[in-house]
């Protein structure tokens, strides 16, 4: 039996993206649940090792157009990223280059009180580089085959002239 290089590609594109998903999982992740009140601030910690991509997620179950302000702070407590958050669910990105407690400040400028989740934590996005390396590779296999396959590809046209 002959698996063709399609199923192949399509094979390793799969097994690229669970074994991203798997490294994904295993990161270190802060999750915490709080109702911010008008003009107050909450800090999220998590400790980060070397240099990597950090990020966060924010979830507003009740929003209805809700502003917060964010803030990702070093272990100096200098700002790395900040930014105003308007939408139900925001994830941002930020990089990191050296250990230590990073935070996570949020703050309400709102009036009213915020329903909010968070996550903070690393990424590791140093441990996927062969697990994306597979996704490409597959991805190839399957464009090529299907370029051949659609080459060679011919449809029947009917004649011009039928009465």
């Amino acid at each position: 039996m002959i698996i063709s290089p399609f199923k192949i590609g399509l094979v390793l594109v799969i097994s690229g993206m669970i074994w991203t998903a798997i490294i994904f999982d295993e990161t270190e992740k802060t999750h915490d649940v709080t109702i911010l009140k008008q003009s107050s601030s909450f800090e999220v910690k998590s400790e980060f090792l070397g240099v990597d991509i950090g990020y966060f997620k924010l979830f507003m179950p009740e929003f209805a157009g809700e502003e917060i302000f964010v803030q990702i702070l070093d272990p100096h407590d200098n700002v790395i990223s900040e930014q105003m958050v308007q939408t139900k669910l925001s994830v941002g990105y930020f990089d990191f280059s050296q250990d230590g407690e990073y935070k996570i400040k949020i703050t309400n400028v709102e009036k009213n009180s915020i329903s909010l989740q968070i996550e903070f934590g690393n990424t590791n996005s140093q441990k996927m580089y062969l697990s994306g390396i597979l996704i490409l590779v597959g991805a190839l296999v399957m464009m090529i085959i299907s370029y051949f396959k659609i080459k060679n590809y011919n449809i029947e046209q009917p004649e011009e002239n039928i009465s």
